[in-house]
């Protein structure tokens, strides 16, 4: 794959986001700082406080730049602030989760209201562990989960806009030894499929893709020696019996040697509707209520999968509601198989689990194997601790990189842990994302004009944040047709224990700044339970940048549908 066509060679990498009004990149908590600190020492010394106030000011601001100053850990003020949100979960009691249960939650609500002061105080605690969805999937319904029908996800989060997701499972564009001929179509294609949804009168806006890497599943190997197994016969002797056994025995250990240090990989696309005046303006289109919506989603459902399948994703199926729960409860307790779905309710996605600052922990049972008890066989309890983190573009090394970058974490034959890989893009129109790219090269060029005229050394920030901007404002040129994209990634780690999540945490770290070039991964600690949601086929974990006052303007005065119109 080294011969990659130059012209699929892309540079990822040092673009931290669109600049400010003021030019540069700086976060908002440090402009909002500086700007509260400036001003109220100017109004200090005008009001008459002399040099107190002054002092204060110029205090404020220089403990503002410190805290705020990006290091290879984050900044002082974000540590402290997850350190502070860390000890109010556990002081709510937030940091535990326990699935609903009607019973329980009743028997609860009696201890609140008729119990003693002991007992309500431990009823009120154990209310607030016992939750419908977990911290990854809240405010998560189903708009469709009937058997056989593709499941139609219905996602209302606090502080977030609703939005209808579905999942589809697909085999991938590449199988095997490729040539670079195929590896170009292949992009081609994906980079067709995001632009033709990125379009303004496009009701999709967000795309997940997501690759669980886990130990391969030898249950149909074996299903199928045991079909075609010849039955023991009466009047075989000692010696051929012994062969006979001896034969099943080689085939397991032949199984058991070709499992040991492998990995498979599963490819998901999770694609995203908000729920928008457009949307509901689409829907109805095909008469009243929730069944109109079904009905615009079907013909989406439909839409997307003919995508999928011109972009060359393989064997492309839309999840129903029970194959997505039965990934996310797989992806939570790794013992459970990932195509189960006998015994799964659409309505119960989360196992039992808690909190550590840096690791979401899940306590399950392996239905796969039984031990006996006093009581007879039952299923082993099992334990698995799980940490997540982020993939920003600021923290990528400025490199020129293949559609295959990632593909040491992928398949690297180091990372032997199980792991969910998962990149989050928000398509944005390219009319905004061009409006946003000139404006960003307008101020790079005058901020690098500047320290020119003045006789600064140009600092190797100001050049990469130019050169970013320039490749996007190019990549956007007219017939292009191209369009922009926000985008983030992350993923999550799994391990039976404390030690081994640390000894993978150190492996990812490793892989990562050697193989992609990823100076820094971004771990969620503090709200790892939560995190863990931006790695399920949920199309969480991206929040998109705002759009800019004149897109807002043209939105408006494109207004609604109209009634009269067909479509």
């Amino acid at each position: 794959m080294s011969d990659t066509p130059e012209s699929h060679i892309r540079y990822l990498g040092g673009e931290s986001g669109h600049r400010g009004f003021f030019g540069g990149t700086a976060s908002k908590t440090r402009m909002i700082l500086l700007t509260v600190f400036i001003a109220g020492g100017m109004a200090g010394m005008v009001s008459g406080l002399g040099l107190p106030a002054l002092i204060v000011a110029v205090a404020g601001v220089g403990i503002t730049m410190l805290t705020t100053a990006r290091t290879h850990r984050g900044t002082v003020l974000e540590r402290r602030r997850k350190r502070a949100r860390a000890r109010a979960r556990k002081r709510l009691g937030t940091d535990e989760f326990v699935p609903y249960e009607v019973g329980a939650w009743d028997q609860l609500q009696e201890a609140i209201l008729r119990g003693t002061k002991t007992e309500k105080q431990v009823a009120e605690r154990a209310a607030l562990k016992m939750r419908a969805n977990p911290d990854g999937a809240d405010g998560m319904g189903w708009l469709q989960y009937a058997s056989n029908m593709p499941g139609i996800a219905w996602h209302a989060p606090i502080g977030e806009q609703p939005y209808l997701s579905v999942a589809f499972s697909v085999s991938g564009q590449l199988r095997g030894m490729e040539t670079a001929a195929a590896l170009t179509r292949a992009a081609n294609a994906w980079g067709k499929f995001l632009a033709r949804r990125a379009a303004p009168s496009s009701l999709i806006r967000n795309v997940q893709t997501l690759t669980r890497i886990l130990p391969p599943d030898s249950a149909r190997q074996q299903q199928w020696v045991k079909t075609r197994l010849e039955p023991v016969q009466e009047s075989w002797t000692a010696e051929q019996r012994a062969s006979f056994e001896a034969q099943k025995l080689s085939y397991d250990e032949v199984i058991r040697k070709s499992s040991a240090n492998a990995m498979v990989q599963r490819h998901y696309v999770v694609v995203s509707w908000p729920l928008t005046q457009q949307f509901t303006d689409g829907a109805g289109k095909y008469g009243p209520g929730r069944d109109a919506w079904r009905a615009l989603m079907a013909g989406q459902i439909q839409a997307t999968e003919l995508g999928l399948n011109e972009a060359r994703m393989g064997d492309v199926q839309a999840l129903t509601a029970k194959q997505t729960t039965a990934l996310m409860l797989h992806q939570q307790n790794p013992h459970l198989p990932i195509d189960l779905t006998r015994n799964v309710d659409p309505l119960l996605s989360g196992i039992a689990s808690r909190d550590e600052f840096s690791a979401h922990i899940v306590d399950g049972v392996d239905p796969t194997s039984l031990v006996m008890t006093e009581d007879g066989p039952v299923s082993p309890p099992v334990t698995w601790w799980h940490r997540t983190a982020a993939i920003h573009g600021e923290n990528l090394a400025v490199a020129g990189r293949s559609p295959l970058w990632c593909l040491d974490l992928l398949i690297g034959r180091e990372l032997t842990f199980v792991r969910s890989v998962s990149f989050h893009l928000h398509l944005v129109p390219a009319g905004q994302a061009k409006a946003k790219a000139r404006a960003d090269v307008v101020r790079d060029l005058a901020g690098v004009l500047a320290d020119q005229q003045k006789g600064r050394l140009i600092s190797d920030d100001s050049t990469t944040r130019m050169s970013a901007a320039q490749r996007r404002s190019a990549d956007l040129a007219a017939g292009s047709h191209h369009h922009g994209v926000d985008w983030i990634g992350f993923v999550t780690i799994s391990a039976p224990t404390r030690a081994d999540l640390g000894h993978a945490s150190r492996q990812l770290e490793e892989a990562c700044g050697t193989g992609l070039g990823i100076e820094h991964l971004d771990w969620q600690d503090s709200f790892q339970s939560a995190a863990s949601g931006t790695t399920w086929p949920l199309g969480r974990g991206l929040r998109p940048a705002g759009a800019t006052l004149a897109t807002r303007a043209l939105n408006r005065l494109a207004g609604r549908t109209d009634k009269e119109a067909i479509s």
